[in-house]
């Protein structure tokens, strides 16, 4: 026997090199076809997530006009509150004055059972653009300067979007309480420089 290759062992080689390259190409079409299907799953998983996203909302929000219409009501039962007298013996009044306060009470819990809350900041809240109205600005020497000093009209927002902005009057710029004096310090001293003390030298 020879070491010479026979055309038959040369058809062999070459018929296995040819199914070793088919197979590399099998393995790189399989590959790239898993990496589409992946693409495409996660795709159709985006969609449906934006679908559904797009349909909560769709019903979460669907109240916003009539909420927005109901809350000159609310605001009509907090006028009529704030009106009432501060002493009056007519019991008819007394019984009326409650039943305001139970319809504004009603009216405020059926807001939040369908997620529209009020927004009524502080005084002395910081200032937030994104939740309130600047309707006027002057200044405070009780809070600092970009605070709310008075709620003018209560805002809502429904699930985290504001249906209507809260109404304020805000501190301006270097407003803020006035610097007291330090516990111990003689309120008599001068600036820089000033001994503290006025001395009588004519004697």
């Amino acid at each position: 026997m020879t070491d010479d290759h026979t055309p038959a062992d040369e058809e062999t080689e070459l018929t296995a090199e040819a199914v070793l390259a088919n197979l590399e190409a099998l393995r790189s079409e399989n590959a790239a076809m898993k990496d589409q299907l992946l693409r495409v799953a996660a795709e159709a998983e985006n969609t449906k997530r934006r679908a559904e996203r797009e349909a909560n909302d769709a019903r979460a929000y669907a109240i916003q006009k009539f909420a927005r219409d109901l809350l000159g009501v609310a605001d009509n039962l907090s006028r009529a509150l704030a009106a009432q007298p501060a002493d009056n013996g007519d019991s008819a009044v007394k019984t009326f004055v409650v039943g305001v306060e139970m319809t504004e009470k009603a009216l405020q819990s059926a807001f939040e059972q369908n997620g529209l809350k009020k927004v009524d900041p502080a005084k002395g809240e910081k200032f937030d653009p994104h939740m309130h109205q600047a309707v006027m600005e002057q200044p405070s020497d009780e809070v600092a300067g970009g605070s709310v000093i008075q709620t003018l009209q209560a805002g809502y927002e429904l699930f985290g979007r504001i249906v209507r902005p809260a109404m304020v009057a805000v501190a301006a710029k270097g407003s803020g309480p006035a610097a007291q004096p330090t516990e111990g310090a003689n309120p008599y001293a001068g600036g820089e420089g000033d001994s503290g003390a006025a001395v009588d030298r004519r004697a």
